[in-house]
């Protein structure tokens, strides 16, 4: 079941109740672009922070009858990537609620962790970042070298060559 913008606040208003100290998320994937209103809604729940808010907020959900499917990730991890330190300082404050301090990954950390899957619905979220935020070649591929991939890594500069071709062709402005 999608989830849009205001579901994914009150179910974050539910959970916030469980919890017995104010915590950071970092919404990841399809739950950022979500959030960023880049997207109009999300199949599932992402999200990554500092360990022990994640492991805070995994009890939380014991708590609660949800139905939703949920992945976490301990600080920093996306999915088979692992973001610079500073992915927390760079991502984007979305709101307090109650004990949960909302963020959401920045479009360009959205877009380097996307690549690494990289199917239909991650090319049209890597597309939406770089439209809605005017991401660059030169930023990407910058910020593509400083992650660590958890995997074949020819897979994933194959599909960073794949990105920045389809987006950034020679005398074309990105699509």
């Amino acid at each position: 079941m999608p989830l849009d913008k205001a579901q994914l606040l009150d179910f974050l208003r539910i959970v916030e109740k469980e919890l017995s100290r104010q915590i950071t998320l970092v919404a990841v994937g399809g739950t950022a672009l979500t959030l960023l209103d880049l997207k109009p809604s999300t199949i599932d729940i992402d999200f990554t922070g500092p360990g022990e808010d994640v492991t805070d907020f995994k009890e939380a959900l014991r708590n609660i009858s949800h139905g939703f499917k949920i992945d976490l990730y301990n600080d920093g991890v996306v999915f088979s990537q692992i973001l610079p330190e500073d992915y927390l300082e760079k991502s984007i404050r979305i709101r307090q609620t109650g004990r949960i301090e909302l963020r959401s990954l920045q479009p360009l950390d959205i877009v380097v962790t996307k690549i690494g899957r990289l199917d239909d619905r991650d090319m049209r979220d890597v597309e939406a970042c770089i439209k809605g935020h005017g991401l660059t070649k030169e930023t990407i591929l910058s910020r593509a070298k400083q992650i660590q991939y958890v995997g074949r890594e020819a897979n994933y500069e194959a599909n960073l060559r794949h990105v920045i071709g389809t987006f950034f062709r020679e005398g074309k402005k990105p699509r």
